[in-house]
């Protein structure tokens, strides 16, 4: 049997830090199975699943903490693997608007209002060269139950400012 296991590594960035997680994870004969990886005001920051045999993940772990000796902060979770939710479908959704201080937490408010469960999300604050200031852009996939209709949803998102620029669609 296999083992999921979900990580968050973060640390000072510099070159070979992918390189030694993956060493580590075959090693154990682990599997890669998804990443997300950026660095961030010169901070490397990942999340990644990986699947472990049973026999390993005790053996892994222990190595993943000696990791903090090279700057490395890791945080690893063993998981189940959640059941997919029958009365949800996958939608994405794609926002821009003017940035201002508390913009996520006014978008995600809306989204926990219609019981909207968000799966992964992207953002950044770009330049709006044309008009000035910054720009927030967001790009999400989202589980949202089947007894929430779409339209009152975009309109609860639109309703939180004029300029808020909403795309919502099903997920392929």
């Amino acid at each position: 049997m296999s083992t999921p296991i979900v990580m968050t590594v973060i640390g000072e960035d510099h070159p070979g830090i992918v390189s030694t997680l993956s060493e580590i994870l075959a090693r154990h004969g682990g599997n890669w199975m998804q990443s997300s990886m950026s660095t961030l005001a010169g901070q490397f920051a990942g999340i990644l699943l990986a699947t472990l045999p049973d026999s390993t993940v005790t053996d892994f772990l222990d190595e993943l903490g000696e990791l903090g000796e090279q700057g490395l902060d890791v945080i690893a979770h063993t998981a189940e693997r959640a059941p997919a939710q029958a009365d949800s479908e996958s939608w994405v959704l794609d926002l821009i608007g003017h940035d201002r201080p508390g913009i996520v937490q006014e978008i995600t408010a809306v989204l926990a209002q219609f019981a909207v469960n968000v799966e992964e999300l992207e953002t950044e604050v770009a330049s709006a060269s044309m008009a000035g200031g910054a720009l927030f852009k967001a790009h999400a996939t989202l589980s949202v139950p089947t007894n929430v209709e779409p339209d009152d949803l975009e309109h609860g998102l639109e309703a939180l400012a004029n300029e808020l620029m909403v795309e919502f669609r099903r997920k392929r």
